[in-house]
């Protein structure tokens, strides 16, 4: 029995009370968020050391993702537990692999292994790879190997995964009359349409979507319903192709969750600030109120280097519309696969963002800011490391600066306007 099943009979799971614990809220909010579909609880029921299950939806804090994985020109399983170690670390409430390169399932399986936390994949990367490996071009991919490529890595553990189901025929056609800049930076999407034009037939994940549901839900696995149309650049933001894939995205939602299977929505992608908002309530309208996983959104193309700053900027925007998972993005977001410390920095901005926009959201998200606050008032140093959303940083900056006075910083120094005026107030 699924989460969703077990909401609806008013059966309480280990996952839903820690998650209810965790969240602070009553277990009644989880169990009609997950009846209604407005919440998820990614679990496999095979994934034996998932001891951190993670609530996302409405009415609970903004989740953040983690991407981690290994490419064909880096491939190093080691390195990647050692991503994963960092973004646990760092704050991560969950992490996707999406390797490409080296023993992909060896690498999937230990990175299963040793998650503590929700762990998800995007099937049709390994069926293209393979495919390649084979010596076959990946639009010779038969629609047994990409549905067998989906139903192994459900089986093997994982808590989600992204299913490229919206792109069909139909949101290739708007596509080509559409004239986007970018066309689809989905490598998912992408291997898909390449598919279906070359084979003239329709996407068989979204013909074959009752078999994937019944996988699905014998591992109460969480679909997630990828954006294999999200725009690649602010110039297609919220475009025909984007909407229509959405629309259709929208359709096959209600069937998986009256099938019992949970369901999220991927979304964009990149995004102008004055759209965000509206992309969010689209999105909650087509697909009532499904959670919200956005990547970014990108709010400018301009800044390789520096696409975690530009993606917090739009996860904040973003969280506080009430979009409920920001996948983060790192410094190295088209430059380079990412290393060590940009995983590190995406997760920290990123949940920057997300406890942003939780404060337009959750009243009980001030509380975090109101503790910091007191401490910062008191000149209780140890207690604002500990507050610090990277207590690690915190600590080592302040110990570099060596101040006259442990009292203050070395910014005001004895002109430190809080300890002025507090001698003055007594």
């Amino acid at each position: 029995m699924t989460q969703l099943e077990s909401a609806r009979k008013s059966k309480i799971s280990k996952e839903m009370s820690q998650v209810a614990k965790e969240e602070g809220v009553p277990i009644e909010l989880i169990l009609e968020g997950l009846s209604n579909g407005t919440i998820v609880i990614p679990k496999n029921i095979k994934h034996t050391t998932l001891t951190q299950p993670k609530g996302v939806g409405k009415g609970l804090f903004t989740k953040v993702n983690a991407n981690i994985g290994t490419s064909s020109d880096k491939a190093d399983l080691k390195y990647e537990l050692k991503k994963l170690d960092v973004a646990i670390k760092a704050g991560a409430d969950a992490v996707m692999d999406l390797s490409t390169g080296g023993d992909i399932d060896k690498i999937r399986s230990e990175i299963i292994k040793n998650s503590p936390i929700p762990v998800g994949t995007v099937p049709i990367y390994q069926a293209a790879v393979e495919t390649a490996e084979g010596g076959r071009p990946i639009v010779k991919m038969s629609e047994n190997e990409i549905l067998e490529g989906i139903f192994k890595h459900i089986e093997d553990g994982l808590d989600f995964i992204t299913i490229h189901a919206g792109v069909t025929l139909e949101t290739i056609e708007r596509l080509k009359n559409d004239k986007r800049l970018t066309q689809i930076v989905s490598r998912g999407g992408s291997f898909l349409a390449c598919w279906m034009l070359y084979n003239k037939k329709q996407n068989p994940i979204y013909t074959n979507f009752s078999k994937i549901l019944k996988k699905a839900k014998e591992y109460d696995v969480t679909l997630s319903l990828g954006d294999g149309l999200r725009p690649g650049c602010i110039s297609d933001a919220t475009d025909r192709p984007q909407i229509q894939e959405l629309v259709i995205l929208g359709e096959l939602t209600k069937i998986a969750q009256d099938a019992g299977v949970q369901v999220m929505i991927e979304g964009p992608g990149h995004i102008p600030l004055d759209e965000i908002e509206m992309n969010v309530q689209i999105e909650k309208k087509l697909c009532k109120g499904a959670p919200f996983y956005v990547l970014g959104p990108v709010v400018t193309d301009v800044a390789p280097g520096y696409d975690h700053l530009v993606s917090a900027i739009g996860g904040a925007i973003a969280s506080g519309a009430g979009a409920d998972f920001l996948c983060y993005v790192t410094p190295a977001e088209h430059i380079r696969l990412p290393e060590i410390e940009d995983v590190r920095q995406g997760v920290i901005a990123t949940r920057i963002a997300a406890h942003a926009g939780d404060i337009v959201k959750l009243k009980k998200a001030k509380n975090w800011d109101y503790a910091m606050s007191d401490a910062r008032i008191r000149f209780d140093w140890k207690k604002q490391i500990s507050l610090s959303i990277d207590p690690e940083k915190f600590s080592n900056m302040r110990k570099d600066s060596k101040p006259a006075d442990q009292d203050v910083c070395t910014m005001c120094g004895k002109f430190c306007a809080m300890k002025q005026l507090k001698e003055y107030l007594k």
